[in-house]
């Protein structure tokens, strides 16, 4: 480990995760109009945040912070790929890594990988779908679009609140910490597709505030201690590709996992890659597409 990991990575085994960030929650949904002002325009100066692309570009639009956190975009702003095959980046962001789940690991960086047994909250059956699939991990910055939306048209089966600490994403730290992705708290919501089960798991991180769905609303506060589960049998939500489907009140990750042989992500699509929302990603791989 480096001295700059050692300093970054090790304080946050100490921190109080989830007091930091009920704090975090406070201050973002601050309805104070100069404070609330303050911290826009410091984040849109700091990452050099795009306010062209934004449905509403006036800071005083916004009631707090939140609000132009997870502002909307202006229509066509993200064009969703057309390809009936095709699957669309479910959000802005770089890719961390992306690649097949290879002898049951999901590549976390160098050195370090988990399970999808691991992140999906230890369910075998849960599990089993992804064995030896394929995987993407986006992360969101502070400058990106904080909506997430359907790589593929799905029916959704489950979703499942996972407890636990919450690290910082970034990648010094996910270089640093083991397990990273399946230790922070997360909601996972599992989909029928035309590729098979897709996976959608929403990682939670420092000052992570909240993550809600489209169907449910806020999934995270409250902290919990023990898994939770929704099953959808009857009147299922059907979320068309391109879709909202959740959204991170702050920033963090995104995981995609689809089973084995079902999809070929595209050529470029690796570490390191800027990303936009509705952009092709992979294809179907034709004897599973429609």
């Amino acid at each position: 480990m480096t001295f700059k990991e050692i300093f970054t990575v090790l304080p946050q085994y100490l921190l109080p995760h989830h007091v930091l960030s009920h704090w975090m929650s406070k201050l973002t949904h601050c309805e104070n109009k100069i404070w609330k002002n303050l911290f826009i325009r410091l984040i849109i100066r700091l990452y050099g945040v795009n306010m062209s692309e934004a449905k509403y570009e006036d800071i005083d639009h916004y009631a707090s912070f939140n609000q132009f956190f997870t502002r909307e975009l202006k229509e066509g702003a993200r064009p969703i790929t057309t390809a009936a095959d095709a699957i669309a980046c479910p959000a802005d962001g770089a890719v961390s890594q992306a690649g097949a789940i290879s002898d049951g690991r999901i590549f976390q960086a160098k050195g370090h990988g988990y399970t999808a047994l691991e992140l999906l909250g230890g369910d075998a059956v849960r599990a089993k779908a992804f064995e030896n699939g394929s995987f993407a991990t986006i992360y969101l910055s502070p400058k990106d679009y904080h909506r997430l939306h359907m790589p593929l048209t799905g029916t959704l089966k489950e979703m499942v609140h996972i407890p636990g600490r919450l690290f910082s994403v970034n990648a010094a730290t996910v270089g640093a910490v083991p397990n990273l992705f399946a230790r922070n708290e997360r909601v996972a919501c599992i989909f029928d597709t035309e590729a098979g089960p897709m996976a959608l798991i929403l990682v939670g991180a420092i000052f992570v505030s909240s993550v809600e769905t489209v169907w449910h609303g806020v999934v995270t506060p409250p902290t919990i201690r023990e898994t939770r589960t929704w099953q959808y049998r009857d009147s299922a939500p059907v979320l068309e590709k391109g879709e909202e489907m959740g959204r991170f009140n702050m920033g963090s990750t995104i995981i995609v996992l689809f089973g084995k042989d079902r999809v070929a992500w595209s050529e470029g699509f690796l570490a390191g890659k800027s990303v936009r929302l509705g952009e092709m990603i992979g294809r179907c791989v034709s004897e599973f597409s429609a």
